[in-house]
């Protein structure tokens, strides 16, 4: 039996993700765990920040933003820069991560991180304690190692993570594949 509860944000999973930004000669990294894929054709994804945040400084200012998935080995390098302001510290120093250079925007991308995605905001929406910026999708960087037949991602090597309850957990095993079940029931000619 469910129990019904207050009107809140929970939902679980979500995936873990370090926001790059850069402007007028300065740069920040975030942790964000309210990112997602929001449209395929264009691509799209959004990332939601609070106001108060640097990195809606940021965005806001350059309109561009870096959205960097870390493999589980990150996580302590992720959870610091969720901690710390970059307004008056340099995160990736702090966190001993990596500058690189992107192709198509300002912002730099994480080096460590297996997954880069460069996006140009294309549209903002003030929620309330968050702002929604979706971002069209310009380049994709994803390590060679991390990559199968077809670039697949390889997720036994890419080793994704989630947080759940301000707990961060590995995402576990394979259970199939997409469209199993229609195939099983021939559902689908």
């Amino acid at each position: 039996m469910k129990r019904k509860r207050s009107p809140s944000t929970l939902f679980l999973p979500k995936p873990v993700a370090l926001i790059s930004t850069a402007h007028a000669g300065r740069d920040n990294v975030m942790t964000a765990a309210w990112v997602n894929v929001v449209c395929m054709e264009p691509p799209q994804m959004a990332v939601a920040v609070r106001e108060s945040r640097f990195t809606y400084e940021i965005i806001r200012a350059s309109g561009e933003f870096v959205v960097n998935v870390p493999s589980q080995d990150l996580w302590r390098a992720v959870d610091m820069c969720g901690m710390v302001s970059g307004r008056h510290q340099d995160k990736f120093a702090l966190a001993g991560l990596t500058r690189e250079r992107a192709q198509e925007v300002g912002a730099p991308l994480v080096a460590e991180c297996p997954l880069s995605i460069e996006c140009r905001v294309s549209a903002s929406l003030p929620l309330g304690s968050h702002t929604l910026f979706v971002g069209l999708v310009l380049a994709v960087h994803l390590e060679e190692g991390c990559m199968g037949e077809k670039g697949k991602v390889e997720v036994e090597s890419f080793r994704p993570y989630t947080l759940n309850h301000r707990e961060y957990w590995s995402m576990g095993s394979r259970l199939g594949n997409f469209g199993d079940t229609a195939s099983e029931l021939e559902v689908i000619p």
